[in-house]
Formats: C-alpha cells, sequence, structure tokens
C-alpha cells in the first residue's frame, strides 16, 4: 500500500480550516490559547510531580520526616498546576465548541439560503435528498475538525516543552523516547490513504439514504395506495445496508488506528522506562529525573493524539466542504435586471414566441404567444402534456425560456429585479403544500400588513371562510403537515386564498380547483371577476362551465397554440377543442348519472358546501 501523503486533501484541509479560523478569529485565538494554557500547565504538573518526588517523597522514606513547608510547597505546586490545567481544558472544550456549533450555523444559513436563490430549473436536477444531506451530514463532517484543532495547535507547546525539558533532563532517554514519533508520523499518512475514499463513499450513501426516504415519505399515498409498502421498504433497507457496511468500513479503519496510536506511545514510554532504569542503576539520573521523563512521555500521547484527531477527520472534512461548495457556488441560469413593475390595478400580460423545454432537443413549448389584457381573464386549455403547466411556472418566473420573452406591462420579466415578479405575480400550482402551521400562518406566511380582515377577505373570495369558521379554533386551527387535517378541496381554498391575500396584479391559476366541485369552482372565479377586476387571471382549467366564464381561451396542442378566441367560438372551430371540452363533460355528466342510480351524495356534499368541518 502506498504511504504518500496525498497533498490535494492535506491542502484542501488547510483552507477549509482556514476558512473557519478567519470567520471566527477571536474565538478560535482563545481556544487554542486555553489550551496552550493546558499543555504547558500539564508539562509543569510533571516538573511539579518530580520536585515532590526528590524533596518529598524520597525524604520521608529516606529520613522518616520531612518539613511542613515542604510538604506544603509540594502540594500547592501539584493543585495549582491542577487548576491551572482545568481551567485551560475548561476554556478549550467551551471556545472550540463555540467555534464549530458557530460554523455549522452559518454554513447552514448559507446553503438553505442559496436553495432558496437558485431557480428551479437547478432544483429539478438536484434530488431532494441530496440537498437534505448537503445542509446537515456534509455540514457537520465539513467542521467536524474544529472540536479537537484548538487543543491539536494547543498542545504543541506541550510537545515542544515536553521534548525540551527531555533532552535538558537526558538526552540519551530522550533519543529512545522519540524514536516512536515516526512511526506514528507513518500510521497518520497510511490512515489517511485508507479512510478518503471510505469517507467519501460513506458521504454519498448518506445523501443517498436520505433520498429515498424524502421519496418514500413525500409518495407516502401513492405508496400505500398500490400497495407498495414493502417494495419501498426493501429498496429503503437495501440502500441502508450499504451504508451501514461503508461505516462500518470506516470504523473499521478507525478501530484500527486509535489503539495503535495509543500503543506507539506506551511502548515509547516502557523503553524509556527500561533504559532510565539502567541509567539510574549506573548513576546517571536520578529517580526523580527518570519519573520525570516517563510522566513527560506518557503525557505525549496526549498532543499525539489530538493532532491524529485532526488527520482523521481531515478527509471526511474536505468531503462535506466540496459537497457544500457545489451549492454555494451554484449559479443556475436565472439572472436578474434592475427594471421595477411599479404599475397599479391589473397587469398586462404579454407572451411573445415562448419556447421551452426541459430537453433542449424536445421542447415542451414551441412559440407559445397570446395576451392578457388587464383584468380579463384567459384560460389555458389543452390535453395533458400540453406544456399548460410549464407555461404556467414561466408565466410567473420560475423557470426561464429558451427562446422568447414573458412581459408584464411591457418589461421582459428577465428584466425586473430581484423579487420583483413575486411582488406583483401569484402561483397557485396544481399539487398544493401546506405547512404545518395554522390556517393564519398558511395564508400569510409571516408577510407583514397582512390584517385578520385581509385573511377572511381572501378565504371568502376563495370559498373557504365557511369551513375555517367552524374549526375548533378558527384561524388559530392548525392543518398538520402538508395539511394532513384538511380535505384537498379544502386545501387548495387555502392555497388560493394565500395567493389572493397577497393582492397579485396577476394571479395564475395551474388547475388549482381540481379536487373543487364545479359549483363552488364557479363561485370562486366568479368572486375574482367581481372582485373589480384587481388582478388579470390566467387560469388552466378543464371544465367546461369553468372554461366559459374566461374572457378569452388559448388552446394548446403539442407545445403550440392551435387556436384562441372565446368559448363559443372555439367551440364552433376547433375541433380538438370541442372535442376535449365535451368529452370532459360527458364524463362528469355519465359519473353524475351513475352517482344518481346508486344514490350516492353529489361531490358537494363532501367538497363544496362552506361549512364543511375538517380535522379528520
Amino acid at each position: 500500500m502506498a504511504t504518500k501523503v496525498n497533498p490535494a486533501v492535506m491542502r484542501k484541509g488547510v483552507q477549509v480550516i482556514w476558512v473557519a479560523i478567519r470567520s471566527e478569529p477571536l474565538m478560535f485565538t482563545v481556544a487554542v490559547l486555553a489550551s496552550a494554557l493546558y499543555g504547558t500547565m500539564t508539562v509543569a504538573s510533571s516538573w511539579a510531580l518530580g520536585w515532590a518526588t526528590e524533596n518529598v517523597v524520597f525524604p520521608a522514606f529516606a529520613e522518616g520526616d520531612v518539613a511542613t513547608a515542604t510538604v506544603a510547597v509540594g502540594v500547592l505546586l501539584i493543585v495549582g498546576t491542577a487548576l491551572l490545567k482545568a481551567v485551560g481544558i475548561g476554556g478549550r472544550r467551551a471556545f472550540a465548541g463555540f467555534v464549530q456549533y458557530r460554523m455549522q450555523a452559518r454554513s447552514r444559513r448559507e446553503v438553505t439560503r442559496q436553495y432558496l436563490r437558485l431557480p428551479l430549473a437547478w432544483h429539478h436536477r438536484h434530488p431532494t435528498g441530496q440537498l437534505l444531506s448537503n445542509a446537515s451530514s456534509d455540514v457537520e463532517a465539513t467542521w467536524a475538525p474544529l472540536a479537537p484543532l484548538p487543543m491539536a495547535l494547543g498542545v504543541i507547546v506541550m510537545l515542544v516543552t515536553a521534548a525540551v525539558a527531555i533532552v535538558l533532563t537526558d538526552p540519551l532517554l530522550a533519543l529512545v523516547g522519540f524514536l516512536v514519533f515516526p512511526a506514528i508520523f507513518l500510521l497518520n499518512v497510511v490512515y489517511q490513504r485508507r479512510l478518503s475514499p471510505l469517507a467519501t463513499r460513506a458521504q454519498q450513501l448518506r445523501a443517498e439514504v436520505s433520498e429515498i426516504a424524502h421519496e418514500s415519505f413525500d409518495g407516502a399515498l401513492v405508496v400505500k395506495t398500490l400497495g407498495r409498502e414493502d417494495a419501498e421498504a426493501a429498496r429503503f433497507a437495501a440502500k441502508a445496508d450499504e451504508l451501514r457496511d461503508a461505516n462500518i468500513a470506516v470504523g473499521r479503519v478507525r478501530g484500527l488506528f486509535d489503539p495503535l496510536l495509543d500503543a506507539l506511545p506506551t511502548l515509547g514510554v516502557l523503553a524509556v522506562l527500561l533504559v532510565g532504569t539502567l541509567r539510574l542503576e549506573a548513576g546517571g539520573i536520578t529517580a526523580g529525573e527518570l519519573v520525570q521523563v516517563a510522566y513527560l512521555f506518557t503525557l505525549l500521547a496526549w498532543p499525539i493524539r489530538a493532532l491524529g484527531w485532526v488527520l482523521g477527520e481531515l478527509p471526511r472534512s474536505v468531503v462535506g466542504w466540496s459537497r457544500i461548495r457545489h451549492v454555494l457556488d451554484a449559479t443556475g441560469s436565472m439572472t436578474y435586471g434592475t427594471a421595477r413593475l411599479t404599475g397599479t390595478g391589473p397587469a398586462r400580460l404579454e407572451v411573445r414566441d415562448l419556447t421551452y423545454g426541459y430537453d433542449p432537443d424536445t421542447p415542451v413549448l414551441d412559440g407559445v404567444t397570446f395576451e392578457a389584457p388587464p383584468g380579463r381573464t384567459v384560460a389555458i386549455v389543452g390535453p395533458t402534456g400540453s406544456g399548460k403547466s410549464t407555461l404556467a411556472q414561466l408565466l410567473v418566473r420560475l423557470i426561464d425560456p429558451q427562446r422568447g420573452e414573458v412581459r408584464i406591462d411591457g418589461v421582459d420579466l428577465r428584466d425586473v429585479e430581484r423579487g420583483g415578479v413575486s411582488a406583483v405575480a401569484a402561483l397557485v400550482p396544481q399539487q398544493t403544500f401546506l405547512f404545518d402551521d395554522t390556517v393564519r400562518g398558511n395564508v400569510t406566511l409571516g408577510l407583514p400588513g397582512i390584517t385578520d380582515e385581509r385573511v377572511w377577505a381572501a378565504l371568502r373570495l376563495a370559498q373557504a371562510d365557511g369551513f375555517v369558521s367552524a374549526l375548533p379554533q378558527g384561524l388559530d386551527t392548525r392543518v398538520g403537515e402538508r395539511g394532513s387535517g384538511l380535505s384537498g378541496g379544502q386545501r387548495q381554498r387555502l392555497a388560493l386564498a394565500r395567493a389572493i391575500a397577497r393582492a397579485p396584479r396577476l394571479l395564475v391559476l395551474d388547475d388549482a380547483t381540481s379536487s373543487v366541485d364545479a359549483q363552488v369552482e364557479r363561485r370562486i372565479l366568479e368572486g375574482l371577476r367581481e372582485a373589480g377586476g384587481e388582478a388579470t387571471v390566467v387560469v388552466i382549467a378543464y371544465r367546461m362551465a369553468t372554461i366559459a366564464l374566461a374572457d378569452e381561451v388559448v388552446y394548446l396542442e403539442h407545445g403550440r397554440v392551435v387556436d384562441r378566441g372565446t368559448h363559443e367560438e372555439l367551440l364552433d372551430r376547433c375541433p380538438g377543442y370541442r372535442d376535449l371540452v365535451t368529452a370532459y363533460e360527458r364524463e362528469e355528466a355519465e359519473r353524475a348519472a351513475l352517482r344518481a342510480q346508486e344514490g350516492a351524495p353529489d361531490d358537494a356534499a363532501e367538497l363544496g358546501e362552506p361549512e364543511e368541518v375538517v380535522g379528520r
């Protein structure tokens, strides 16, 4: 096995440590000084022990009597050095911990803020489990060396002082004892070479295990519905077994390294005692000097072990740092300008030659062009896979087009300052996400200036005020993780109220009422129109009754605009549109007839009535 130090790992490890030192210079310095105090007092305690042996212990055996003052001096020396050692230990641990935990907190904040800054397209390319691992285990691994580092640096003082003291006491014993250092250095080199690839593999597997767990939890409904619990458990178990084996491999290397590191200084002490006994018999040293030298070599195991801890954590630290930097250095493809959307009232939306594809060679949208005049309602209709949801994301600039442009009030969204689009446009997506918070918290999301009156107004417009009023604590009722205490229709209406409460000038509804019955959906859209035209509305819809409320319909097929016009105009002249919307209505009619035959209640009984109570 090669024993050459990997210079890249050492260099990167030093760079990572230097980042922490620059970030927390004061606390790091205090930790090192406290460790230096501990190291100095440790060496001083060996001198105190040797002095007590020469002046108290041996005279007591030889003469049977020792002066009280001499005993007092010996006690003060030993107790004083012990107290100062305790101060050094406490200071080192406290301030080293402060540095480590502060760096972990800072890195987690930087990573999570970067997640929020990066465009949605970047998130599409990175699994959620990997992102969770970056913000948790990778951060911990990166700053793990900071705990033993101040001790390792501070006890260098102890190492140097002890070495000088040993040489001054007896050069021959020093030569015998120092032979152990090359062996310890070689052991550290071999350890680093073996641990680095194993640590890298273990870090990657942690991310993969987290990714599988997140997918299973996120898709719990699908997993249970399809009876795939055993398959998901087996998939997770297989990856967890790989992580277990990787951690065991890391543990084996550490398990071999630590005992050897402990054994080598002990062997050095035994060699010193053997040679020292011969030197004592020959009169070359005194018994006190032998005790002092042996004790000093015993103490040398601590600085050597501290250095070993730092070297042992460096490979994992470098791996964690590289994974964090992958996030922090990511730029995505989204840039911002300086333009501001300062208009008031409903926005004017213009879409010109819009083209986008998740695969550049296979566009989802191709040359889409239409307009939405201020205060008007435009329905986007098309079969599955025609690019409607992608278009909705483009309209609020969650992603950028590959060609063409989206304009609000004549301004290209790519020229708008950061945060400018979200200040005037709101999207209610297909998949509703609610936080484990109160109804009020989910509607306001902590945005200042949204009063309870404004919340209730948004709930009334979203047809959600009825069931919210019936909740046990009203606006203060917690809705559970992802809104688990609500029905699908209730979750969608709360998400809609969340968007309305911000008084957007452009409101994009991506099939946002699919879990709400047709009557409630109609009331919602009519309410939006009757609210005084405060927003331009773009709605992706399937139901004919909903589409008929729109001022204009844009019909998509295969990512292209096939036709535009009113609902009646498209029914007359566009066969594809007519087949699509009437097929849905025919299916609904057949389902209604079947429910009537079976005596089942209408959908409104389950989802639509305002007075429904939740909390199941």
